[in-house]
This record gives C-alpha cells, structure tokens and sequence, in this order.
C-alpha cells in the first residue's frame, strides 16, 4: 500500500488495480472514500479500461476475431508498477503483455498519476498506443466512492446532489445493463437533487458532460462534503448500489459508455469509444477535493 500526505490529507492506493483506497483529513480524522465493505460494494475507486460499462454479451469484434471482456475492463485487477514516488505524488503504469493480448490485442502503456494538493487529490489518466503502425480502441474511467453520511450525527438523506455550473444536462437511461440512447431525456441539473436511495432503483444515473463541471456531495447539516471536478469528459456515472440502502455514492467521470442493445458489436463503432493512432498518447484528469 502506498501511502501520500501533505499539511491537509492522508491518501493511500493500492498496486492492485492502481486503486485509492483512502482519503483522510488529518485534522478533522474523517475518512472520505468508501472502504469495501463487500455486503454493499467490495471495490473503493476502479480504474475502468479498457471499457467502461458492459458490452453486450461481454463481448466485442476486431479484427474479424471476437474477444470475451466482463463490464469495465480488466485493468481494475491488475497489479500495477510504481514508475514514480514522492511525498505528495505517486504514478503507477500497467502495460500489455501476452495475457491481456488475449482478451484485448492492442498494445498499450497505461500510468494513473495521484498527486496531492491542498485538500485535494488530482487523479490523472495517460494512455499510450505502444504501437508504431496500428490505432487502439480504447474507453477509460473513474469509479470512485465516497460514503455518505460522512460523519456520525448526519443520515444519507441529510446530503444532496450539487452541480456547477447549474444547467440542464443530457440524461442517459439504462435499459438493464445497455444504454438505451434513443430515449436520452432532459435532467434537472440545474438544480440540487436530494439523495435517495431509490435514485439508483434503475443502477446509475448518467449525464453528458461538455468542458468544466463540478458535481458535489454537500450537506445543510455539516459543512463537511466533497467535490470531483472534471473536464473534457464526455459522460458522468452517479451510482449506488440499487436497492441495498448502501451508504456510499460514487462520482464516476467517463471517456466510454456502456453499449447500446443494438450494436454492432464491433470496438471501432462503439458508443464513446476513444481511438489512439500509432504512437499517440491520450491523457485526462480529475481531482477530489474535500471540505
């Protein structure tokens, strides 16, 4: 486990799967992201690569082969290599080998940088095509999770949805586990939604993102919250687990969709899918601050 801190926060992440496993105030003692109890959710804060969501049938086509790939990925179970560490910063790379070319044929180096300041932790993803004559297909996202209430004196239904700036946004509906696209609706992020439970009756509530947004989890109760900030991303997952009265959200921004029940089943028509020619580097980032 490797452990970052500055003058605010104490930060842990895992080799396995790249994965932050804490995020604590050192004045306050309050921890901030979700610690796995497996009887709601055993994860914290997955990588998903290289696809976010499922595919239909867990599978997908290239290259005239079809290749077998459970929902989001396989990067998430990884144990990844420390390529760099300081105080307040730790980067750590996964690179293809005989084993993922199995599952997913393309050649690929990807680096999740943590890096800390202030009361915020900044979550970078860089994806390299390793390659130097075919493109890769690839999605690419943040799962992490946060538990809500954060302190003892305050309930799950004392927290609310907050986003900036506050406009409508484009709402994705599931259907079952796919995208059911042609029904993408209007949402109502112009304004605060109160968290319940039986938002999540349907799993994740997801909205196209454009340029720079803020979605945060706040209380009129504690002035204790949190924020993900983002930029670029195309969709945003707010998830719990659907109908467990789980005491966690999670702000999850996405380079990648789950599929729609009408694909085509290939990776290069895939809904959200990112190409990298030969060569070509991709890179995006999130940060976490608390408050």
């Amino acid at each position: 486990m490797i452990k970052l801190e500055n003058h605010y926060i104490t930060v842990t992440i895992s080799e396995k799967g790249a994965e932050q496993t804490s995020l604590k105030n050192k004045q306050t003692g309050i921890e901030y992201m979700w610690q796995g109890d497996a009887s709601y959710w055993n994860r914290q804060a997955p990588v998903l690569f290289p696809f976010v969501g499922r595919l239909k049938d867990n599978k997908y086509e290239y290259d005239n082969k079809t290749y077998v790939m459970n929902q989001h990925g396989f990067a998430r179970d990884k144990v990844f290599q420390v390529t760099h560490q300081s105080e307040s910063a730790v980067t750590l790379s996964l690179q293809s080998d005989k084993e993922s070319k199995e599952i997913y044929p393309f050649d690929f180096c990807l680096s999740i940088t943590y890096e800390l300041k202030e009361e915020s932790v900044k979550v970078r993803y860089k994806v390299e095509n390793t390659n130097p004559d075919l493109p890769m297909y690839f999605s690419i996202g943040g799962h992490p999770g946060f538990n809500v209430p954060l302190t003892d004196d305050t309930t799950f239904e004392d927290y609310y949805l907050s986003f900036s700036p506050k406009r409508s946004r484009t709402v994705i509906p599931l259907k079952g586990a796919y995208i059911d696209y042609e029904n993408r609706t209007l949402g109502q992020t112009n304004t605060d939604i109160a968290l319940r439970w039986r938002l999540f009756d349907e799993d994740a509530l997801i909205y196209e993102t454009k340029n720079k947004n803020v979605f945060s989890i706040l209380s009129e109760k504690t002035t204790h919250g949190l924020s993900v900030s983002f930029e670029g991303f195309p969709y945003v997952g707010i998830w719990s687990p659907a109908k467990l009265s789980a005491p966690l959200v999670c702000i999850e921004p996405w380079y990648g969709i789950a599929d729609t029940e009408d694909t085509s089943g290939r990776i290069e028509d895939k809904l959200g899918i990112q190409q990298l020619h030969a060569n070509e580097v991709f890179d995006c980032a999130y940060t976490i601050s608390i408050h």
